[in-house]
């Protein structure tokens, strides 16, 4: 398998290296595989983009519609990021995508440069020669951070591209030929349906300047989106051809050939083609700048952060960019773990991504044009995720940006009309995804660590409208009874689990913000999951208005149980606040202990997933689910008993079992970098149970050393004496030169800087 991850990767490295002037421990894009995850569940991209961008362009390697013959199309899942490994055809290139998503959207503005007779149809996977679509091998593919190349065989063309935060950069180079052709399609799209499009408009400025915008309803319902793209050469003819269903009114624009070299194009269905003659081995650049806001903001964003042709140029300046964010943790560890661990730093600083123009102007949830004061604007965030690891990894390695992204959720709560935190947001639009209010968990652990540079009071009065929204999935029912009954919701146990987590985080906010009454308040509605767990079966069940437990139940199954994406197994061990509670709840150490035992010792039959896309073999480990977000805090669990060696010995073998270089390196959807900072956490030894809380609980460390360069230009390092694959166990720990009591690690102690050693063993 290594094989097919490109070794034409070190090439650049060995460039960038000799411009930065950084020494060869600090070239860490060179551990970078963004192949890893395209296959199979991980539903990430291969594509190039930079730190956070906005621009996610990537190869699409087929048109699965969302729905056929009027029902949902389960096989649309595999393309979530719009690529699978396995496929044989690229349809072309398109400039948005999610990473790791288990749900979809975007895929906006598919380029494709072709050559021979013009075909407008991208064709399918088993008749690829009657569309547009080209074969392509993974031989001539390779996937570098900001960087993709990839050889279309049916064509002869070469295609490279790369990113800055706003434009998508492609080169192609062409054979000898006079029938050389670039198409855009705006028919493209991601979880795409026929009436998907609600409008298209494009209009030809000059011979190499072309504007326009999209607006789609999707995931997001109401999300316009605005482009500017320039050639490199000039094309000689043009063309367009419409594929609406239908039109009622038409006017009278019949009195021209729109067809054919016709300056601007108008409707739902649109494919644009421009011509070419072109030399054998001629590059044809294109630039590709999307806005959220207008076609002028995108020619600004074009001329402003790509202002010349130099590909290689753009393509170095991306990578320095990578290479800076990668610098934040250097670790000595083996070629497999840095692979993991980079790719997984990789994977984790994509999202959230930025949602302004240069000048700080973007599109609100009140679709009215806003400006960012004195802070960069974000979108993409897929919360039921990353409030888990995610966003308490951004407190350590990216807290400026995480307060920008407080701040973007605090915009977004401003301009909601139902006056709500984020549920799962993007490019303008609720799209109400998942369940919780998991915004609280973010801006709480903010508050709590010390890093709210924004108005924390104000920021705690919008987690209590959010958390006290009657009308949204059984708030109101929540409030009054202490839980959700079961015939009011079908994920109600699940959702008052989430709540209860919730509001433990507003009460840790309103804590250190002396607001007490608050406090209170919220306190004691943390302890609601108490009021669906069942002491007679020893599991979280669905609870009936009239107070009784639903009869009907079924502890291993994830399909309409009162569960999200799970079963009562594994969520039952959702209490991530009170973890001593909760032991308690099972009947003390001994009895926990067992139960746990067996989550991952027993045998989980596929019967009992089968109806749950989002769950699949790949992410299971005996009954553990680690391929979907609810139990990434459970191996940690055993620390709050006698025999905290288990969690050391779990997570290691995790790390093994979930994560491996390869195209079918991750073991579920890595959630908008959720799954990845799960191995950043716990390759580095410690992890955030209770997100909200200034804790973190000790692990078994899978690196020999790490050195974290804090913002605040402390360092922070650890070491793993004796560490190895055996060697998992934890005999000690200090913080400079101190005994370390406990299995904890607060975030002060890292952010102070210092030195934890972790001292390993064979046995426990």
């Amino acid at each position: 398998m290594r094989r097919l991850l490109p070794l034409v990767l070190l090439f650049p490295v060995l460039s960038l290296q000799a411009q930065t002037g950084q020494s060869a421990g600090d070239n860490l894009i060179q551990y970078v595989r963004p192949i890893i995850g395209t296959q199979r569940m991980g539903h990430v991209y291969p594509g190039a983009t930079v730190p956070f961008g906005a621009v996610q362009l990537s190869p699409d390697t087929d048109t699965i519609p969302y729905e056929m013959n009027g029902k949902y199309n389960p096989d649309v899942y595999k393309y979530c990021a719009g690529y699978q490994y396995d496929d044989k055809t690229i349809v072309g290139f398109s400039h948005t995508h999610f990473s790791g998503t288990g749900h979809s959207d975007l895929g906006d503005f598919l380029i494709m440069p072709t050559t021979g007779d013009l075909k407008l149809n991208p064709g399918t996977a088993n008749q690829p020669h009657s569309g547009f679509r080209s074969a392509f091998s993974h031989a001539t593919e390779t996937a570098e951070a900001d960087y993709y190349k990839v050889k279309l065989d049916d064509y002869n063309i070469l295609a490279e591209l790369t990113t800055t935060t706003r434009v998508g950069f492609h080169q192609y180079t062409f054979p000898a030929t006079d029938k050389a052709h670039i198409i855009l399609d705006l028919m493209h799209g991601i979880y795409n349906y026929e009436d998907k499009n609600v409008w298209t408009y494009v209009r030809v400025v000059n011979d190499t300047l072309v504007t326009g915008y999209r607006e789609t309803n999707g995931w997001a319902r109401t999300r316009t989106v605005y482009f500017a793209m320039t050639f490199s050469k000039p094309f000689y003819q043009y063309g367009a051809r419409k594929y609406d269903r239908r039109q009622v009114y038409r006017g009278f624009w019949g009195h021209f050939d729109q067809n054919h070299n016709f300056p601007e194009q108008a409707g739902r269905q649109i494919r644009m083609y421009f011509d070419f003659k072109t030399q054998e081995g001629e590059k044809v650049k294109v630039k590709f700048a999307l806005s959220p806001v207008s076609s002028e903001g995108a020619l600004l964003n074009l001329r402003t952060e790509t202002p010349g042709w130099d590909f290689e140029a753009v393509k170095r300046q991306g990578q320095e960019a990578w290479n800076k964010e990668l610098g934040k943790v250097v670790i000595d560890a083996g070629q497999e773990e840095k692979e993991n661990f980079y790719t997984s730093m990789y994977h984790a600083f994509i999202n959230p991504t930025v949602y302004m123009d240069v000048d700080g102007r973007y599109r609100g949830l009140d679709q009215q044009d806003h400006k960012a004061d004195g802070f960069v604007n974000y979108t993409t965030f897929s919360l039921w995720d990353t409030h888990r690891a995610l966003h308490p990894l951004f407190n350590i390695l990216q807290p400026t940006r995480n307060a920008d992204m407080i701040r973007s959720m605090l915009a977004h709560y401003s301009q909601s009309a139902e006056h709500m935190l984020p549920i799962w947001s993007h490019y303008a639009n609720e799209n109400w995804c998942m369940s919780g209010y998991h915004s609280v968990s973010v801006i709480a652990d903010a508050i709590v660590k010390g890093n709210a540079p924004f108005d924390a009071n104000q920021a705690l009065d919008a987690c209590i409208a959010t958390s006290t929204r009657r009308s949204f999935e059984g708030i109101g029912a929540y409030m009054d009874r202490g839980y959700i009954p079961s015939e009011q919701d079908g994920v109600s146990v699940s959702s008052t689990l989430e709540y209860a987590y919730d509001d433990w985080c507003i009460a840790q906010a309103a804590k250190k913000l002396g607001r007490m009454d608050v406090y209170e308040t919220y306190i004691k509605r943390s302890g609601n999951y108490k009021n669906v767990w069942d002491p007679g079966i020893g599991y979280m069940r669905p609870r009936l208005s009239d107070g009784s437990f639903r009869k009907d139940f079924d502890v291993l199954s994830t399909n309409g149980q009162g569960f999200i994406e799970g079963n009562a197994w594994n969520y039952s061990l959702y209490v991530p606040h009170d973890p001593a509670a909760l032991v308690a709840l099972y009947g003390g150490n001994k009895r926990f202990v067992q139960h746990l035992d067996s989550l991952f010792t027993m045998n989980l039959p596929d019967k009992f997933f089968a109806e749950t896309e989002d769950i699949t073999r790949d992410g299971i480990i005996g009954n553990y689910v680690h391929g979907n977000e609810p139990s990434h805090h459970v191996a940690y669990l055993y620390n709050w008993t006698d025999q905290p060696w288990k969690t050391q010995e779990r997570v290691r073998m995790i790390l093994k079992k979930q994560y491996k270089p390869a195209p079918d390196g991750l073991g579920g959807n890595d959630d908008c970098g959720q799954m990845s900072a799960w191995y950043i956490f716990t390759a580095l030894g410690f992890y955030p149970v209770a997100p909200g809380s200034v804790d973190y609980s000790l692990g078994s460390p899978a690196i020999n050393k790490a050195v974290i360069r804090l913002e605040n230009g402390k360092t922070f390092t650890i070491e793993a004496d004796n560490q190895s694959d055996k060697n998992v166990y934890v005999k000690k720990v200090t913080l400079n030169g101190q005994p370390l009591t406990g299995h904890i690690l607060t975030h002060q102690q890292i952010m102070n800087g210092g030195k934890l050693i972790f001292y390993m063993s064979g046995k426990h």
